[in-house]
């Protein structure tokens, strides 16, 4: 075989995935408020994009201020759009690719364009709000009022070391040595941040944390101090065992259980918390006489419009290197509004699909969801899988039963002993539920029981699996229930 340079002619198949569709891919995947922020960045980045928000009435990009001047712009720009729409073949196709089973060729990444977030209308008067207080934060202003001198730079070394739930996570050994200070002076510093506010704070362990707080209501007798260090006992409900250490009575138990559960065992948690981010959903599905109607949720997102008056003047005299540039901005900008348009038709189609299967959820509840997957939706809607994952990801919807994650409607499937089809895990995690929840505590159930009347029921499911759906949803185990009723009672 002879070795040298040769030229030779070859066929080959592969996908070319630019960078635009990568990112438009990844839209598809965004929340609306990401979407929100996202789309921020291009209205910063790109002079061409405008918003037809109330705050300009469609003016922002007229220089000579003439009321509705931008009117005809917004018209050309949806118009372009759907025509580009309209003339791309595969269209609706687009953005479904299977990342898995092909290899891609990406271009050069001045091909992609830059995108992101939008002006929110209106105040958000969460942002007045100041900052929560922090434990440590909280610790550390008592330790000024308090401590001086080298007392004062231990107790604030303690309080580094106590962690979100007011535990102290620290030898003191060690730390005295680090610091340099009597092993003494560390353990009454400690004894006097163990009186700090929040009672509890600064505990080294559950039992510690628990005599802190008693010590504090003046209810650290005898008795109780015995209790607080069997705390094992009092998990496992071992009430007559406890009585006969403690010394006491039944009335003095119960009274003493009582107390017990009065006290806080992670006191930290009451500070520093994170605000709550309320869901915003990106759906609405409401039941009208003609039949069920999704809706994009458009209050969090700008309308975006394409600014061809201001692209044309900016081109007039323009350099050719700036005319090169303003051209890419112009595709960029035209390229982010078919995207968006095309994502919320990717939305709106995989949701309906949603609908249409899950119709007895919507209309009786969760015992009548259906078991569903990602592969019946993809091949109804004609897309791939991988699509329709992309889409149920991170989005909520809106309807008269409560606001859900699209990932809750796709659940695997029970057969049933008796009748067509299977049910939905999500139905029988409910039926699990209710018969937890409405067991009488002198008759506990257990998983075999549950199985056995989810069998009467017609629902062919194994105890492991009722093991499984019952410490998903965080219920404990039939003695686990037992005790925890005993305790409350």
């Amino acid at each position: 075989m002879a070795l040298g340079p040769r030229l030779d002619l070859r066929q080959s198949q592969s996908l070319v995935m630019t960078p635009q569709l990568q990112q438009a891919i990844k839209l598809l995947a965004l929340s609306n408020l990401e979407l929100e922020a996202y789309l921020a960045e291009a209205l910063e980045g790109n002079p061409l994009l405008d918003t037809a928000s109330g705050d300009n009435d469609g003016s922002a990009g007229d220089p000579e201020g003439e009321p509705g001047g931008d009117a005809p712009v917004a018209e050309a720009a949806s118009l372009e759009a759907d025509q580009a729409l309209a003339a791309d073949a595969g269209t609706a196709n687009d953005l479904d690719v299977d990342l898995a089973a092909e290899s891609f060729h990406h271009d050069s990444a001045s091909d992609s364009v830059g995108l992101s977030g939008a002006d929110s209308e209106g105040i958000d008067f969460d942002s007045f709000a100041g900052a929560d207080e922090t434990l440590h934060g909280h610790l550390l202003a008592q330790v000024g009022e308090r401590f001086g001198g080298l007392e004062a730079m231990v107790a604030e070394q303690l309080v580094a070391l106590i962690d979100e739930t007011g535990y102290l996570r620290a030898d003191l050994t060690e730390l005295a040595q680090r610091l340099g200070v009597p092993l003494a002076l560390v353990e009454a510093v400690l004894a006097e941040v163990q009186c700090f506010d929040p009672s509890g704070v600064g505990g080294r362990d559950l039992a510690e944390c628990i005599a802190i707080q008693a010590r504090e209501a003046d209810r650290y007798d005898p008795a109780m101090a015995t209790m607080i260090a069997h705390l094992d006992l009092v998990a496992k409900g071992a009430f007559p065992q406890l009585k006969r250490i403690c010394g006491v009575d039944d009335e003095d138990l119960a009274d003493m259980i009582r107390e017990l559960r009065s006290y806080d065992p992670k006191p930290g948690l009451r500070f520093g918390g994170d605000a709550v981010q309320a869901v915003v959903p990106d759906l609405y599905i409401r039941q009208t006489a003609k039949g069920w109607v999704v809706e994009i949720n458009s209050g969090t997102l700008p309308r975006l419009l394409v600014n061809r008056r201001y692209h044309a003047e900016l081109a007039k005299g323009a350099a050719a290197k700036n005319k090169a540039w303003l051209s890419e901005q112009l595709a960029g900008a035209n390229w982010l509004v078919r995207a968006l348009d095309q994502r919320q038709r990717t939305i709106v189609k995989v949701a309906s699909a949603i609908v249409k299967q899950q119709e007895g959820f919507f209309l009786h509840g969760v015992a009548h969801m259906r078991p569903l997957t990602l592969r019946q939706v993809a091949e109804e809607i004609g897309m791939h899988e991988s699509t329709v994952s992309r889409v149920t990801s991170n989005k909520y919807l809106s309807c008269a039963r409560g606001l859900f994650e699209l990932k809750y409607f796709f659940s695997s499937g029970i057969s049933a002993t008796a009748g067509d089809g299977a049910v939905s895990s999500e139905s029988i995690k409910s039926r699990i539920k209710a018969m937890i929840e409405a067991e009488d505590p002198k008759a506990i159930l257990s998983d075999e029981v549950i199985a056995q009347k989810l069998s009467g029921e017609g629902h062919d499911i194994a105890r492991r699996t009722v093991v499984k759906y019952r410490e998903a949803m965080g219920y404990g185990s039939s003695v686990q229930r037992r005790r925890q009723k005993a305790l409350a009672g």
